[in-house]
């Protein structure tokens, strides 16, 4: 052999140093892409968890909106209800009522919807007593036995008059309904 040919067999790498540089890359790569995939997770947790964040921060946003609105509705209510036959029939009037419509349809849209009251036995999770009232000819409300347990001095009462409506926005109180109760 040439001094020349020794040379170069000196710089070529053998087969096990090649494969030992082979296993250390690979080793290498599995590394690399372990750790991306770890980090790609933990970025979508975090993704999620922002959503869920943001959604929760919206929700809360939309009650703080829809609870100042409230009042403009219930002057609407009161107004309506003081209003003469006469005058519902007004197109002026049946103007202004329409506002009113689309104020419950844009509550609809956000999830709020009215507690039922009037008839209705009194429920403490969604009525609040301002007053109780003594008729003749209505008789409270009777209870189950599954309900004898209620720490309510009303539990047998039934809501005869609503003084303010209630509403609750996707399941969940928003306002309680002001009721007037049969003793």
């Amino acid at each position: 052999m040439t001094d020349k040919q020794q040379e170069e067999t000196k710089k070529e790498p053998t087969i096990e140093e090649l494969q030992k540089k082979i296993k250390e890359l690979e080793n290498q790569k599995s590394e690399y892409l372990a750790g991306w995939q770890r980090e790609r997770a933990d970025f979508l947790n975090y993704k999620k968890e922002e959503m869920k964040r943001i959604k929760g921060f919206l929700a809360y946003v939309g009650e703080e909106f829809v609870l100042k609105i409230l009042p403009i509705l219930d002057n609407f209510e009161l107004a309506e209800k003081k209003l003469s036959e006469d005058l519902k029939k007004d197109e002026s009037v049946k103007g202004i009522l329409q506002i009113k419509n689309q104020i419950l349809d844009f509550f609809k849209s956000q999830g709020v919807e009215e507690i039922k009251s009037i008839g209705e036995k009194f429920d403490p999770n969604f009525h609040e007593v301002v007053e109780e009232v003594e008729v003749k000819d209505k008789e409270p409300g009777i209870i189950g036995e599954e309900d004898k347990s209620s720490s309510s001095p009303f539990a047998e009462a039934r809501v005869i008059e609503e003084i303010q409506k209630g509403y609750k926005i996707n399941g969940r109180l928003l306002r309680p309904a002001r009721v007037k109760v049969v003793k």
